[in-house]
């Protein structure tokens, strides 16, 4: 056999396993499906999203603009996992849809403070008598709102401490405020028509609102029952790519990515 056809044999040889090492290293990657909220949440997936290639973990991040639909698609096996929700809501959605969506173990990432805002004033002690509040319309949110006016007191509730308290708790409201309830999505947009609306974070962000700055009033971010983190269903809350998912997330950069991007808007919870 000449040389010449047995540099080309070689070369064939390596390009061959070259090939098949290409292929290998494909089917090594595990597609891992998350469902999130564009902001922060989207975000934070799209950051860890190398380290979790290195570590055979193909993360695809689904995102959706609504409260319902990343919950659904997990429920019906569409995606694996989904990352925008508390366990109020969570809690609240599995008993209203007949779900059984469960919390990663230890999961937790962050808190998003929720905040008052307005266009129409500068500080609460301007709300006029029968001021339109626009507040969520989901049950763990509108809770969550209906409290942190009581701890304003704008309005006083039954039980200060229920989360799921409804505007059926009221039992005074000396400014005779009337309580709007709206889609969450659709609270930012509601500003000029409202007097004050109470806007979850990831839509006061993707709104360009600063909670820092722009928020009347906003809780604090200690001790709150609203973390956000990982949920998936019973069947795969403990694979392999689910537990490197929330490894990735619970890491010192991620925590100083949330403390630079957002700067106090969203709090690492880890």
């Amino acid at each position: 056999m000449s040389t010449s056809i047995q540099r080309t044999l070689s070369a064939m040889v390596l390009a061959i396993a070259g090939l098949a090492n290409v292929g290998a290293s494909a089917q090594a990657q595990e597609a891992l499906r998350v469902a999130a909220s564009p902001v922060p949440h989207a975000e934070i997936l799209e950051f860890i999203r190398p380290q979790l290639k290195a570590q055979g973990v193909d993360l695809e991040v689904k995102v959706f603009n609504d409260y319902v639909q990343p919950n659904l698609a997990v429920s019906d096996k569409q995606l694996d996992a989904n990352f925008f929700q508390n366990r109020p809501y969570l809690d609240s959605f599995n008993k209203d849809r007949k779900t059984d969506i469960v919390e990663v173990p230890n999961s937790d990432v962050h808190i998003e403070p929720f905040g008052a805002y307005s266009q129409k004033i500068k500080k609460t002690s301007e709300l006029r008598d029968g001021a339109v509040i626009a507040i969520p319309s989901d049950p763990s949110n509108s809770g969550r709102a209906l409290s942190l006016l009581a701890k304003q007191g704008l309005i006083k509730l039954k039980d200060a401490s229920n989360i799921k308290s409804t505007a059926r708790d009221i039992v005074a409201n000396p400014k005779k405020l009337v309580i709007r309830e709206l889609d969450s999505a659709q609270l930012p947009r509601a500003l000029p028509d409202v007097d004050l609306a109470l806007i979850n974070t990831n839509y006061a962000l993707e709104a360009k609102l600063d909670p820092a700055k722009d928020a009347l009033f906003i809780e604090s971010g200690q001790k709150s029952p609203y973390a956000n983190f990982i949920a998936a269903r019973k069947d795969n809350v403990n694979t392999p790519a689910v537990k490197k998912l929330v490894a990735a997330l619970h890491t010192a950069e991620v925590r100083k990515f949330i403390e630079d991007k957002y700067k106090g808007a969203v709090i690492p919870a880890f």
